[in-house]
């Protein structure tokens, strides 16, 4: 008997810092960084940052995909090809 709680999503692959990673269509970028225990971003510290809220307002998740900076990665769902980067020199936030 089939399982009723089993998911049918499509798995695809998105590549983080060069690194494939494997995931269900359908999953935010935040939840693949975080399954993977990959941070979203340093601080001006080095401090690592990840999702906070997951719904787009505290900006901690932020990283460059398909060559866009500061993304808000927990408003993002994953496509297959996607390019992450989690912390690329042009992203830095500027030094205080």
């Amino acid at each position: 008997m089939p399982n009723p709680h089993a998911s049918s999503a499509a798995e695809i692959i998105l590549t983080v810092n060069g690194t494939p990673l494997r995931t269900q269509d359908g999953a935010t970028i935040a939840a693949v960084l975080l399954n993977a225990g990959i941070p979203s971003r340093q601080s001006v510290n080095g401090e690592p940052r990840t999702a906070l809220c997951g719904m787009g307002i505290c900006f901690e998740c932020r990283a460059t995909v398909d060559g866009r900076p500061h993304t808000r990665t927990c408003q993002l769902p994953a496509r297959n090809g996607m390019v992450v980067e989690t912390n690329p020199q042009s992203d830095r936030e500027p030094s205080r």
